[in-house]
C-alpha cells in the first residue's frame, strides 16, 4: 500500500510527487559553448539568451520543431553578429551540450518514488526519451509528462491537471518541485505545494528526509 509523506513542519500529507527535470535532476555543462563565445567576442551566455527566449524556444519545447531546427534558428538570430558558421557552431553547442543527473536528487526521488507515485513534468524537448534513457532514468519515475508530447507548457494550468491526473491523485495531494518560480506559483494557485528548488537541501525538509523517514 501506497502511504504520503508528511512535510517537516507537519502539516498535511502530500500523495504524489510532481518534480521538474531540468536545473533539478539534469544539469547541462555550456562550457565549450562559452569558450566558443569568448573566442567570437561575445559575452558568455549570448547564445543561450536568444535561444531560451520564448519566441525561440516555445515551438521546441511544444514539439513544433526539432532541435535540430531549433539551433539552425538560434544560429540565424546570431548571425548578424559573429558570422554564420560561427553563429551555426554556436547553435549546435548549445544543442549539444553534455549533461549529467544530480545524484544526491535522484537518490532523494528514488526513496519518494517508493513510497509515492512520481511524475516527471518537464518543459522539454522531443528528444526527452532518449536523454533518460542516456542518463540511466528511463525508470526513475512512474510517469513523464513533456511538453512535446503533450503540446502544453508550464505554466500553463493544463500540464499540471495532466500530471496529476497521471499520479492518480486530486491536486491538493500534490507536492511540486521547479527550479522556477513562476512555475511553483503557477502549481501552488491550482491547489498544489509548491517547493521552489534551489539545492538539494530544499528537498529534505518536504520529503521527510530530515526525519529519517524511508
Amino acid at each position: 500500500m501506497t502511504h504520503g509523506f508528511r512535510t517537516a513542519t507537519h502539516g498535511p500529507a502530500f500523495d504524489a510527487v510532481l518534480c521538474d527535470l531540468d536545473n533539478v535532476v539534469r544539469f547541462y555543462d555550456v562550457t565549450h559553448l562559452a569558450a566558443l563565445e569568448r573566442a567570437a567576442g561575445l559575452p558568455e551566455g549570448t547564445t543561450e539568451d536568444i535561444a531560451y527566449a520564448p519566441e525561440t524556444d516555445l515551438p521546441l519545447l511544444l514539439g513544433r520543431i526539432t532541435l535540430d531546427e531549433w539551433a539552425e534558428t538560434v544560429g540565424c538570430a546570431l548571425a548578424g553578429r559573429v558570422g554564420e558558421a560561427t553563429a551555426r557552431e554556436l547553435g549546435r553547442a548549445l544543442a549539444e551540450a553534455p549533461f549529467h543527473a544530480d545524484e544526491a536528487v535522484v537518490a532523494l526521488l528514488r526513496r519518494v518514488r517508493a513510497r509515492v507515485p512520481l511524475v516527471l513534468v518537464t518543459n522539454a524537448t522531443p528528444r526527452l526519451a532518449d536523454d533518460l534513457a542516456a542518463l540511466g532514468l528511463t525508470d526513475l519515475a512512474h510517469h513523464v509528462v513533456s511538453s512535446a508530447v503533450e503540446g502544453v507548457a508550464k505554466p500553463d494550468p493544463a500540464i499540471y491537471r495532466i500530471a496529476a491526473a497521471r499520479a492518480g491523485v486530486p491536486m491538493d495531494r500534490c507536492l511540486f518541485v521547479d527550479d522556477s518560480r513562476e512555475n511553483v506559483d503557477a502549481a501552488v494557485a491550482l491547489g498544489m505545494t509548491g517547493v521552489h528548488f534551489r539545492q538539494p537541501s530544499d528537498l529534505h525538509g518536504p520529503f521527510g528526509i530530515d526525519r529519517g523517514e524511508s
